[in-house]
């Protein structure tokens, strides 16, 4: 107990060990049937009379509010904690002990170990917790930290075995449950009889995901003390490690536990088929499930009405697409104790790649030697036999056509009008354009209404057999998806999924740690496309920057903006030998990049930086009066001869707003803003500031006002902007500028005064630096400066070419989780970094690319758009009914309005299960395959909530559902929530140097020198 004490009052040299420590990855380990391994854990009985909880003294006087709610938020922390250790109680000393104790037998003992496996281990670990979170609330009002606390408690390895081994054997228990109560009347009986004596009725399933879901509510407890924990407070670094710590914990739980829902849902579908091969297939290592949801699928008459509609389980799998029938899942008795997975049979599949998405509207590519049919229907229709398909409802695309022909006779006859001599009452061109008018409002009306359609529907051209003539046949499926996230996930896996068949893809990634032996996952960036840069002039020029600009597009489609990359443009700059620059604009509002525009300048382009202009209220309500309009967001372009020229982003106009250069004119090596100032790295060791202007040309900056900050004496090679500071890097020190005053502080980020800062990106609360010479990467602390890890990219000498030894960083980037780094050798590495506001420390296994340049990595660029909130109105299921589909299309739309949140590209099982466990603030692990951890039954209720909120009771915490039998009942989502939830994000990292090479043995490939951009997509993500 004294060591426990002692323990939670490590300081923060301690904690910054245990962060350093590099923690490895959850292995999963095998429990015994018989026994339970206790080898490493002590038993150890806490006394609460020698041990009582924590409590918290009365709240003195003085406090400052942010004191107030940090002391609120650790009463939660406490009330949870103990309604936590509360609940492992009950199910050790409620339903182990009975069962271990009861005569006659109701369970053999070889049943009740597994089902309880580890249990009593968390239980210990808590504990132990509670007694060093009783000592340091005792000592609250004096010291007020708590995050080292859950760094040393939460960091051991023995927690992080107990509660791997737990969730890995979390499946396996519930199918014994649900086994002993089919073939245990006595069992079922026992369930029922405890659940209906508990005060809350919480069943045992409901007890037994408590683990699984302790550590996000952890993470939204420490979240909110972070938030209310000022800059420059001891606890505030702390609490970052710890964020750090408990996030890398979750999302291993989370993985694994996917991973585990992944394997039974193919072993499930794998029972399911009759052709043994295929079978076979499905259980072979070769095989990867991408996305499995319960989809309704409608069939429609030749005037579109509904036929018939029925559930339909469809999985995508890496190279297949399955559409199986759902089978009764059990008697209700057992399914609202424990969750009872369904049974399928498999009523079709398909190669992916012979598989097309199909938009309303859309006419079938025809070929004279196939034959379409609808699915559902047993003959061909008259319209099939013709070469013509509508997609139902065809009602709402044939009513635009007849709108479409009768706007181009009107169009003639008003040309026909003007044309007459004389004058005659009502029949005049204004009358016939006021006709154009109206129908082209109908239009805008009907193509909306096809949209909203279109949200909800997934319509799929599927392979059939050939008939009797030998003529392949293909036929169609429309599925009505529970919600437009869904219909945008699976356009996008679908999409994703063939990408990932292509050759550059297979494989795109591996993991030189453990000697390529991890396979990688789906969720890894897919290489899409390769595309020239400067042609035919790019032996002439070198690659030297890039910049994102987004663009909201409105005309891209709603299934288009799925497949497409992120909108917006990409500006490529050119430096080298050369005396003259170039610029060229790539449009990203399609699958591959398009080149819009290109122009020269006077000078060499040495840097790109996207200027945002800032917004309040009070400018918007004065932009909405007669005030001319402000300048909206621009491009700065660096040159060498230390101009700096200002571009309106607008389109691909290209409109040079405004030229200017710095007083000494000094080359200008790098350029980022703050909201109102401009800060200019250049060549001899100064960042030139400049103010912005005010009045009518407002978010243009005024060249008269330009300051310099002198930094040291070697060239400024890299700014980031931190808050409201700016990093300057300056040979090897770093000075934070500060954004007011201008004044300084430096420090020293590498002990070599000959090696310079070159790269740095941020991510949370730390900052990565890469250097001029090495392969290390080092971790800084944004507030207290600190050195908090360093690492070193490996490449394997197969990778390097010939003469090279040594690896050096040329680019890197932060996005979606992961750290990118280029290298000199034109090799790409990625390595998982955490999202939260913790410390971006690296955990895992780094992924080397395949795919790589001749050259060095000039640059790596990010790309991100969001899509529009009105796609993703919530009733979007309901409005894109049909109005003439009859009841059962109503009674369909409405069971699946609610749905699985799928945009994050893990299988959610049934429609009706949506409660998400480690679905917390961070999406990071939501691309893994394998459906959501729930703590819902399968019939719980239809509506969903991701965010967690705390409470005093524990029990409210979770996912509850409306049946008060089962669960207790706790709060909804809040509409904050339910409009944050509905943020879908489309990625794309973009990479530039000299020609493409595959580091593979195979490939005999000839080099090539011609600049090259390699995009890699990312899936979409909410």
């Amino acid at each position: 107990m004294k060591a426990a004490r002692n323990g939670a009052k490590d300081g923060l040299e301690k904690t910054k060990i245990a962060m350093m420590r590099k923690v490895s990855f959850l292995s999963k380990k095998d429990c015994a049937d018989d026994t339970e391994d206790d080898s490493g854990y002590l038993d150890v009985t806490v006394s609460e009379l020698k041990h009582p909880p924590p409590q918290l003294s009365p709240m003195p006087e003085g406090l400052s509010n942010q004191q107030i709610v940090r002391r609120h938020i650790l009463g939660s922390i406490i009330q949870s904690e103990r309604s936590y250790l509360d609940s492992l109680k009950r199910i050790l000393l409620e339903y182990k002990k009975p069962l271990m104790e009861a005569e006659p037998r109701i369970l053999s003992v070889k049943k009740i170990q597994p089902i309880f496996y580890r249990l009593k281990e968390i239980l210990q670990c808590h504990s132990m917790f509670q007694i060093a979170l009783t000592s340091r609330v005792a000592e609250w009002d004096n010291t007020e930290k708590i995050g080292d606390l859950f760094v040393a408690s939460f960091s051991k390895s023995m927690v992080l075995d107990v509660y791997s081994d737990y969730v890995n054997n979390f499946t396996n228990a519930m199918a014994l449950i649900k086994k002993a109560c089919m073939s245990k009347p006595a069992f079922l009986e026992f369930l029922k009889k405890m659940q209906a004596s508990s005060v809350d009725r919480i069943t045992l399933y409901g007890l037994m995901v408590k683990p699984i879901q302790r550590f996000p509510q952890f993470i939204l407890l420490l979240q909110d003390m972070l938030k209310n924990t000022p800059v420059g407070h001891l606890d505030r670094l702390p609490l970052q490690l710890a964020l750090t710590e408990l996030e890398t914990l979750a999302e291993k739980l989370n993985e694994q536990k996917r991973l585990a829902e992944q394997l039974a849902e193919i072993q499930q579908l794998a029972r399911s088929i009759s052709d043994r091969n295929l079978s076979k297939q499905l259980n072979s290592d070769q095989k990867q499930l991408i996305l499995c949801e319960t989809l309704i699928e409608t069939v429609y008459g030749e005037k579109g009405q509904v036929l018939k509609s029925k559930e339909r389980k469809v999985f995508l799998l890496n190279d297949m697409l399955f559409c199986a029938n759902i089978n009764l899942k059990g008697p209700p008795d057992i399914s609202s104790l424990v969750p009872v997975g369904p049974k399928y049979t498999v009523k079709w599949s398909a190669p992916l790649l012979q598989v097309q998405v199909v938009e309303v509207g859309q006419e079938t590519p025809q070929r004279k030697d196939s034959v379409y049919q609808q699915s559902g229907s047993r003959r061909l229709s008259s319209t099939n036999s013709q070469g013509k398909l509508f997609l139902g409802p065809p009602r709402l695309y044939q009513e635009l056509q007849e709108l479409q022909h009768d706007l181009t006779v009107v169009e003639e006859v008003t040309l026909l009008v003007g044309t007459l001599q004389g004058s005659y009452q009502n029949l005049n061109t204004t009358l016939g354009q006021d006709w154009c008018m109206a129908l082209q409002r109908l239009i805008r009306i009907k193509e909306d209404e096809i949209q909203c359609a279109n949200k909800c529907r997934l319509r799929l051209m599927v392979p059939g057999k050939p008939d009797k003539s030998g003529r392949p046949v293909s036929f169609t499926v429309v599925f009505s998806t529970p919600s437009p996230i869904s219909k945008i996930s699976w356009v996008n896996r679908l999409h994703l999924a063939k990408i990932a068949l292509r050759e550059e893809n297979l494989p795109g990634w591996v993991c030189v740690e453990d000697d390529e032996k991890t396979k990688p996952p789906f969720w890894c960036p897919l290489l899409a496309c390769r595309v020239p840069v400067f042609t035919p002039k790019a032996h002439d020029l070198k690659l030297q920057a890039a910049m994102y600009n987004p663009v909201q597009c409105a005309l891209l489609g709603f299934s288009a903006a799925s497949t497409s990359l992120p909108q917006g443009y990409l500006w490529v700059a050119s430096g080298g030998d050369g005396s003259h620059g170039h610029v060229e604009i790539f449009s990203l509002n399609r699958p591959t990049p398009r080149s819009v525009k290109s122009f020269s300048l006077g000078s060499l382009v040495l840097c790109l930086e996207y200027i945002t202009e800032p917004s309040t209220d009070e400018e918007q309500k004065v932009q909405a009066t007669d005030v001319p309009p402000k300048i909206s967001n621009t491009i700065c372009v660096g040159l060498q001869d230390g101009s700096i020229l200002v571009y309106g982003s607008v389109d691909t106009a290209a409109q040079c707003l405004l030229t200017f250069c710095n007083p000494e004119g000094c080359p200008v090596l790098c350029l980022k803003h703050t909201d109102n100032f401009l800060f200019a790295g250049l060549s001899n060791g100064k960042v030139a500031v400049y103010n912005r202007k005010s009045g009518v040309t407002e978010g243009l900056w005024d060249p008269d006002s330009c300051r310099h900050v002198v930094i040291g004496y070697a060239p400024i090679l890299k700014l980031l902007r931190i808050d409201e500071c700016v990093w300057a890097s300056c040979a090897n020190q770093i000075s934070v500028i500060e954004g007011s005053t201008l004044g300084t502080q430096s420090f020293e980020a590498h002990p070599d005064p000959m090696i310079s800062v070159t790269h740095m990106v941020r991510a949370g609360g730390g900052v990565w630096m890469a250097f001029s010479e090495g392969s290390s990467l080092r971790l800084f602390h944004t507030e207290t400066l600190d050195h908090l890890q360093e690492i070193n990219i490996s490449t394997p000498s197969a990778y390097l070419s010939p003469g090279q030894k040594t690896v050096c960083v040329t680019s890197l980037l932060i996005c979606q989780g992961l750290l990118w780094v280029g290298t000199a050798q034109g090799v790409i590495v990625t390595l998982p970094v955490p999202r939260l506001e913790g410390i971006p420390k690296i955990t895992g296994k780094g992924m080397t690319s395949l795919n790589a340049h001749n050259g060095p990595v000039e640059f790596l660029v990010s790309t991100y758009s969001i899509l529009s909130q009105d796609i993703l109105k919530r009733d979007s299921a309901v409005e894109c009914a049909d109005p003439n589909s009859g009841v059962e299309d109503k009674e369909m739309t409405n069971s699946s309005r609610e749905s699985l949140q799928q945009a994050d590209g893990s299988p959610q099982g049934e429609a009706k299960s949506k409660g998400l466990l480690l679905q917390y603030h961070l999406r990071s692990t939501s691309q893994l395959p394998g459906k959501l951890l729930t703590a819902r039954p399968e019939e719980a209720s239809d509506w969903t909530q991701d965010f967690l909120e705390h409470t005093l009771e524990d029990g409210s915490i979770y996912e509850l559902s409306d049946d008060p039998d089962i669960w207790v009942r706790g709060p909804g989502p809040s509409s904050k929530e339910a409009a944050r939830r509905e943020k879908v994000t489309s990625a794309a990292v973009i990479s530039g140097g000299k020609g493409f090479r595959r580091l593979t043995n195979s490939s005999n490939s000839p080099e090539s020198n011609e600049n090259t951009l390699m995009v890699w997509q990312l899936p979409i993500t909410v």
